[in-house]
């Protein structure tokens, strides 16, 4: 039971130290764009507080880890002004990427740090073992997770860069439900849904291992 305990806060500290660096990346590069809303906002901090969503960033991570599905959450959305950015839809799409993009990171730099020195193979016991294995998987979770393609998640953003006019009529119209919509999909959809999360994942990790020469 301790030993469960732990490791649910070990999950729980993955899980926001990798919601505020995916938020805080987005803040950043809207900054960096000319949007200064996020930073007017507070929200270009890493005080968790600023950032955290009690139901997704906690409840969902850590339900999903019990049942033993992909791990994957979110935090409270940064507030970005795409009007004030430079490209403006296409900054947005920027924006938007940077989130998904520092999960990826995340993980490709736990994942070579943890290879180089054998923690993820269980060199320094199972506890960093645990660890690595579950920064690095955590993030692809989240990575694969805001990728999909409706709002208000981030692959959403980079849809409507790409997407004619009527289209993005469309994703503005279900913006509001967008959310809802998802969790819909998850509840009705779980197996299948989590069966992608999966070999998304374990796609990424194979390609790890071609970049170390395995």
């Amino acid at each position: 039971m301790r030993l469960n305990f732990l490791n649910v806060v070990i999950i729980l500290c993955i899980v926001l130290g990798s919601v505020i660096l995916h938020e805080l990346s987005h803040g950043i590069v809207a900054y960096w764009l000319g949007d200064h809303t996020a930073k007017d906002a507070g929200r270009l901090t890493f005080n968790p507080i600023k950032h955290i969503d009690p139901y997704m960033s906690i409840l969902v991570p850590v339900v999903l880890y019990i049942l033993g599905a992909p791990v994957f959450g979110g935090a409270k959305p940064v507030p970005v002004d795409y009007r004030k950015l430079k490209w403006h839809e296409w900054g947005m799409a920027l924006v938007a990427a940077a989130g998904p993009f520092t999960n990826f990171l995340l993980a490709l730099v736990f994942f070579l740090i943890g290879h180089f020195s054998g923690l993820i193979y269980g060199t320094g016991g199972e506890l960093w073992q645990f660890v690595f294995t579950e920064i690095i998987y955590i993030n692809l979770g989240f990575m694969i997770f805001n990728l999909i393609p409706i709002p208000p998640l981030d692959g959403s953003r980079v849809l409507y860069a790409i997407s004619p006019d009527g289209f993005r009529a469309v994703l503005a119209n279900i913006e509001r439900y967008g959310i809802i919509i998802v969790y819909l999909l998850i509840f009705f959809f779980g197996e299948v849904f989590s069966h992608i999360m999966v070999n998304g994942m374990n796609g990424i990790i194979n390609f790890f291992y071609f970049i170390v020469g395995q």
